[in-house]
């Protein structure tokens, strides 16, 4: 709806320079992300999702070569190589005992194949938006992105509740639950907004600060998270997490380090 708003407001028409159909790829690989990554909290804890969440770059470089043909340089690979690295010494660091007992070796198993299950579709709707962007230069915007995506989404959700029949046990949690409406309501509020500041910092600042500003995000997540439901970090843990967002800070600062010196000349 606030995406429709905006499209409406600047462009007077929902319609873009890009058939409408062409948005439908994306928006299934960002619905089955989002299953994907909401899908794997059961399973898994929280702060492994978010350290996958920062190793998505070689799927997303991957998914960059297969869908556009770019390349990347040799640092970037190894930069990329190094944060999976953090991550696999994460995933397969032992815990504690109360860790251990909190989901068997197949529920984990089954919550970091959702895991790269969400990467990958995300890595994917963002390169096929990118691919839009490049296919249909000039006549596609951020907003009619957003309301294009959004809409397939909703049609693609609507459709697996109905013939599922899960439309109506969520119906019938919704009635029981009266309080999760206003959740949902927030969580939908706050998602749709954040979407526009990242489309507006990329806009006004660049994709660099989004990205330092992205990173520091994730760890804070992931200190709150750690602080408020007590999960349990052993040692390896902890490297893990070292290594892979000290590679993230490295690569955010080179990055930096480049826009700046390319501004200055």
């Amino acid at each position: 709806a606030i995406a429709a708003v905006l499209c409406l407001y600047r462009h007077g028409t929902l319609q873009s320079g890009a058939p409408f159909w062409y948005f439908s790829p994306c928006s299934m690989s960002n619905v089955l992300s989002s299953y994907g990554q909401y899908a794997a909290l059961k399973y898994v804890a929280f702060p492994l999702q978010v350290l996958f969440k920062s190793a998505k770059l070689i799927p997303v470089m991957l998914m960059g070569t297969f869908l556009s043909g770019t390349t990347y340089s040799t640092t970037e690979y190894l930069e990329a190589l190094v944060i999976a690295f953090g991550v696999a010494v994460f995933s397969l660091s032992k815990s504690s005992k109360h860790a251990e007992s909190a989901h068997s070796e197949a529920d984990q198993m089954y919550g970091i194949f959702l895991l790269v299950m969400y990467v990958t579709c995300d890595a994917f709707t963002n390169q096929w938006q990118s691919k839009i962007k490049k296919d249909y230069r000039g006549g596609v915007d951020s907003y009619q992105m957003m309301f294009a995506v959004n809409t397939f989404s909703i049609l693609f959700t609507m459709s697996y509740l109905l013939t599922s029949g899960e439309w109506w046990l969520a119906s019938d949690f919704m009635a029981h639950n009266p309080t999760a409406c206003s959740h949902i309501l927030v969580n939908a509020v706050t998602s749709a907004t954040g979407q526009l500041f990242i489309f507006y910092t990329v806009l006004k600042f660049g994709p660099v600060v989004l990205t330092i500003i992205m990173n520091t995000r994730q760890m804070m997540s992931m200190i709150v998270s750690c602080i408020l439901f007590d999960h349990p970090l052993s040692m390896g843990s902890y490297l893990g997490t070292a290594i892979v967002f000290g590679m993230i800070g490295l690569r955010s600062y080179r990055s930096y380090s480049k826009h700046v010196t390319k501004q200055s000349t």
